[in-house]
């Protein structure tokens, strides 16, 4: 569900974490097939075979810029995973109760993660009224699993 990608995800970098999501997808596409991902969402057939094609030993990102809608999209194609639309939810729901957790505002986060994002810009990625990269996805996740694990 991309938040489950890693355990302790708050002693890993945000890159590290982004690759574990990469992993994640990874995973999917080689469980299901190229084409079947590619026929079932909308995600172009270049970013799915980069995702396929990853070097699993490494912790460099290769699509930080990927969306969290388009992976969750990926995800639900295996059936393993409940529908694109339940692993956002899900994956929404645990940030925020991370927050809550951690008793962090939106504030805190764009001030202590490199995203260069306002507090309103988090708000409006974390309630899916902007997109989410990984990238931001995975140094939102870091910061607030590592101020949980205080």
């Amino acid at each position: 569900m991309l938040y489950d990608a890693a355990d302790n995800p708050g002693s890993l970098t945000p890159d590290t974490l982004c690759a574990a999501y990469e992993q994640q997808l990874h995973d999917v596409i080689t469980n299901v097939g190229i084409d079947t991902v590619t026929e079932e969402t909308d995600v172009d057939t270049t970013t799915v075979e980069t995702l396929a094609n990853i070097d699993t030993d490494t912790d460099t990102p290769v699509t930080p810029d990927f969306r969290t809608e388009d992976a969750a999209a990926i995800l639900a194609v295996d059936q393993s995973y409940p529908d694109a639309e339940a692993v956002i939810f899900e994956l929404r729901d645990h940030l925020l109760m991370s927050m809550t957790t951690t008793v962090v505002d939106v504030d805190i986060i764009a001030s202590n993660v490199d995203l260069n994002l306002s507090g309103q810009e988090v708000q409006q990625s974390l309630e899916g009224r902007a997109p989410m990269t990984l990238a931001q996805l995975a140094a939102i996740q870091q910061f607030l699993a590592a101020r949980n694990d205080q």
